[in-house]
């Protein structure tokens, strides 16, 4: 066992050369690894407050329908707007640009 009053002895100028090295290595790459982490949370921070603009302005306000058709369902793919509207005893799919409000196009159903 080790006497607690005993001093170690001190190192020879070598090992101090690659003691101090070591710590110098040790600083650097936890700088950079500090400087990593920053540009990480900057980057989340930018996509986190970054908009494409007002999001009232990113769809129409009114789009055109036939009189007495009713919207059953309304999906929103790629900025284009999927309603399926029913008209009287018709069931189709209408195809609306979401930004402009245009129609792209119908799809209808036949029974068979």
């Amino acid at each position: 066992m080790r006497d607690e009053d005993q001093e170690e002895a001190p190192l020879d100028p070598a090992a101090q050369r690659l003691q101090a090295k070591l710590r110098r290595l040790l600083l650097g790459s936890s700088l950079i690894m500090f400087l990593g982490f920053i540009a990480v949370f900057a980057a989340i921070m930018y996509k986190i407050n970054a908009s494409g603009g007002n999001e009232a302005d990113r769809f129409a306000e009114t789009i055109e329908l036939a009189p007495g058709s009713e919207v059953q369902s309304a999906t929103l793919s790629d900025g284009v707007l999927v309603l399926l509207v029913r008209k009287e005893n018709a069931t189709s799919i209408v195809y609306v640009d979401a930004s402009t409000g245009a129609t792209l196009g119908t799809s209808g159903f036949v029974g068979r």
